[in-house]
């Protein structure tokens, strides 16, 4: 299998992303392959720092770069040999058989949909972010590629993520719950009313009705469907919300007891470690005709190694034609929707 990392994308970029690649090398079978695209000079005094050599490495020489800020796809346009589009034309090229980068997220939806264009039935593609909770990790579809969907998206949404989460996480049969503003059937606007149904037409789902935000933390679901805005705002605020209370707690505890607060220091580690998302490596861009995995911008090198070693068991597992298996015999309508 052959991967192909921008080694330029990410808050730690190129450094923490190389170490990243580095590491995965070491674990992966002797035929796997790690494309590294970025610029070649910046990357080749990367890998020789950390004690390598481009020569160990295919590398696709890439001079320019998309920042976070930018508007992913006039980026695109006017950036044509920026890692992240030159990432997605190998796949479209079949140069590499999956991709994954810590830049803007936008431009990499974008570019991967747009050049590896989408599988077969597939409507629109969906990033699956994972959260390690205290009861079991739990998947959240989609968290930002998607900010105007139909019924019929968030359907497809539901079936691509009980398929990740079961080949991927191990979930039997995957509880299957919709965002909402109450449990009640009566209760959201059209787009989740109209999903519902089509959710519940497809007997191979098991789907457990609308969910609450705080439903998420509470162990009652395994899959959480939710368009692509709501999920951005949930990830983003669940960022910030955890760290507020351990900032808090550990201000807490330094004002009261300094001994106390050695103890929690070494718990706090703990949780971190148990519940990192840096864990699951980044996130799939479920969907996309090949392999696309989207790391947050803060990742690190074991991130980076973690994301690489879930492309190759994505492949491994064989779970785009799965999903379009699935989607080819499903029974369910969309009636326009």
């Amino acid at each position: 299998m052959r991967i192909a990392v921008d080694a330029m994308g990410g808050d730690n970029a190129p450094g923490e992303i190389i170490a990243g690649v580095l590491e995965a090398r070491d674990v992966l079978n002797p035929d796997d392959e790690l494309v590294l695209i970025g610029d070649e000079a910046v990357i080749g005094a990367h890998l020789e720092k950390l004690g390598s050599t481009p020569d160990k490495f295919h590398i696709f020489h890439a001079p320019d770069i998309i920042g976070m800020d930018e508007s992913p796809v006039e980026a695109l346009r006017r950036k044509p040999k920026s890692s992240i589009a030159m990432m997605a034309r190998a796949a479209s090229h079949r140069q590499v058989d999956a991709v994954l980068s810590a830049g803007n997220t936008g431009a990499c939806v974008a570019g991967c949909q747009l050049r590896m264009r989408n599988l077969e039935g597939v409507m629109r593609p969906g990033i699956a972010a994972v959260f390690p909770t205290f009861y079991g990790p739990v998947t959240i579809c989609d968290v930002g590629a998607n900010i105007a969907c139909k019924p019929m998206n968030l359907y497809q949404y539901a079936v691509m993520s009980s398929i990740y989460a079961q080949e991927m996480l191990g979930i039997e049969n995957p509880r299957v719950g919709l965002m909402n503003i109450g449990e009640e059937d009566a209760k959201g606007n059209e787009l989740v009313k109209k999903t519902r149904e089509l959710i519940k037409s497809d007997p191979s789902l098991n789907y457990i009705g609308n969910l609450e935000g705080r439903d998420i933390f509470q162990g009652k679901c395994d899959v959480v469907i939710c368009e692509g805005f709501l999920g951005n705002v949930i990830l983003k605020l669940t960022e910030g919300l955890v760290d507020m209370i351990f900032a808090a707690l550990a201000h807490e505890v330094k004002d009261r007891n300094k001994l106390m607060a050695l103890w929690f220091k070494s718990v706090a580690k703990d949780i971190f470690k148990k519940y990192d998302y840096h864990e699951y490596g980044g996130a799939l861009l479920l969907g996309v005709n090949g392999v696309s995995v989207i790391c947050h911008g803060s990742s690190k090198a074991r991130t980076i190694k973690n994301a690489i070693l879930a492309c190759k068991k994505y492949d491994d597992n064989h779970i785009n034609q799965k999903i379009v298996d699935h989607l080819a015999k499903t029974t369910v309508v969309s009636n326009g929707q």
